[in-house]
């Protein structure tokens, strides 16, 4: 299949229910929505309800209903975004091409913007005319996967241990848990939550959660190696920035080719999880391999 067709086609369709959640930049406060859509709307890949969709769709869920609870983890991605480039954080000065939204907004409001793009998520996820296709056991436990992968035991997590590790020599497994907190909690939390949504058989859920595992690894060795290899203008960001902040990453272990070789070797297992599901987890498929070898 042409995963960027299907990735552009999904973009859209995400795109389209993301401009629906959120209020327009005239109201008011005008200021903190104008923030939220400034960085929501940046150009973002949109990959993580793409994976909550695809997973649903390998499972021969029908996917209209899922578009807000897929729309949730965009808001959420975009919080961290904003939260992690705050000068109290990585301090970056451009995201997705354009100048991050403290640069533009100012410190306070970026942080704001975060915060509501946060609670506009589990807003969405307790709107009951949003998810009324759901059974109310089910709405929770993907309301609290996404929580917990949002949290001290996910996201949270793994910033807290990725800036009490910056200019220090730490060892292989502090950076796995970084990475696999940090960038990986919420990649395995939206194939996780597609599975939920679509039903998925306690077989199909562990297949699809080590899926998700390995695809959230694969994710971020190669964001490791863009770091290095990329150009500001494909990446959309500053080029170099964990160097320059003594952070230490795959390459940093193992050098270029082999962290190259690592991140395919974990894009095969994603695969490999996928055992026993037919062509409707193609694009699961394509899309493990396309995370290894995309440019930005």
């Amino acid at each position: 299949m042409d995963i960027k067709a299907y990735l552009n086609k999904k973009k859209t369709v995400v795109d389209r229910a993301l401009e629906s959640l959120v209020p327009a930049a005239d109201t008011v406060p005008s200021t903190v929505f104008e923030a939220m859509r400034y960085s929501l709307f940046a150009g973002g890949k949109r990959v993580r309800p793409i994976l909550a969709i695809a997973s649903a769709e390998a499972l021969g869920a029908n996917t209209a209903g899922l578009l807000p609870l897929a729309a949730s983890l965009e808001l959420i991605h975009t919080y961290s975004l904003i939260h992690d480039d705050l000068p109290a954080m990585d301090n970056d000065d451009f995201r997705r091409g354009r100048p991050t939204c403290h640069k533009v907004y100012g410190e306070a409001m970026a942080i704001l913007a975060g915060d509501g793009l946060l609670n506009l998520a589990f807003e969405v996820l307790s709107d009951p005319k949003r998810t009324k296709t759901l059974p109310p056991a089910r709405l929770v436990a993907i309301t609290r996967e996404i929580a917990r992968a949002s949290g001290c035991f996910g996201m949270v997590g793994g910033q807290v241990v990725d800036m009490e590790s910056e200019g220090k020599e730490i060892d292989f497994p502090t950076l796995e848990y970084i990475h696999t907190h940090k960038t990986g909690a919420l990649i395995r939390a939206s194939v996780r939550v597609g599975a939920l949504y679509g039903r998925a058989s306690e077989k199909r859920l562990k297949q699809l959660t080590r899926y998700g595992e390995f695809v959230g690894l694969a994710f971020q060795i190669a964001d490791d190696i863009l770091d290095i290899t990329g150009t500001q203008e494909e990446i959309g960001k500053d080029v170099g920035s964990d160097l320059r902040k003594g952070k230490k990453t795959f390459p940093a272990f193992y050098g270029l080719e082999e962290s190259r070789r690592r991140a395919h070797e974990v894009s095969d297992k994603a695969v490999a999880a996928l055992e026993g599901f037919d062509r409707k987890a193609d694009p699961l498929r394509d899309l493990a391999r396309y995370i290894v070898t995309r440019v930005n």
